[in-house]
């Protein structure tokens, strides 16, 4: 069987998904998920260590006794979220001409992600340091393939 050949949504004739499509959907919806629900349990322990309470988005310098920790940790799971809500749905299209490449590049964005907070905690200007970067590897593959599937369709 080729898992490249496009499958039938249903009875739509003119409407098809590629092989590999579900990778597309694992590591660019499901996996993001998984890691965020990560990120924010990073964050909900952070809560309790330093004494941050809701509806505190962030901790108060000078009222907050570690204040800069807190919002390190939280920062990482905030930059995350900013990011995800454009590259998930550029990655479900982009994916409809490039699965393998767009799958891939959701495996680097979500190992970035989980590197960039764990930088982020070391300090702010260790957030890209290491396997931080590999977020940008994504979101520029996504954006790439985005792009490219565009402008053959205008």
């Amino acid at each position: 069987k080729n898992l490249q050949q496009p499958r039938q949504i249903g009875t739509m004739s003119s409407s098809s998904i590629p092989g590999h499509y579900g990778c597309v959907v694992l590591a660019n919806c499901v996996a993001p998920m998984i890691v965020s629900i990560m990120l924010g349990g990073n964050v909900m322990q952070a809560r309790k260590k330093y004494n941050v309470q809701y509806p505190n988005l962030y901790a108060t310098p000078g009222h907050h006794d570690h204040a800069d920790e807190f919002n390190q940790i939280q920062r990482g799971h905030q930059n995350m979220l900013e990011s995800a809500m454009f590259w998930i749905p550029m990655s479900l299209v982009a994916g409809l001409e490039n699965p393998l490449a767009v799958a891939i590049g959701g495996v680097f964005y979500n190992i970035g992600c989980v590197a960039y907070q764990g930088g982020y905690t070391k300090g702010a200007e260790k957030r890209n340091s290491g396997l931080g970067v590999c977020k940008y590897v994504g979101l520029l593959t996504s954006l790439i393939c985005s792009i490219k599937f565009a402008v053959k369709r205008v």
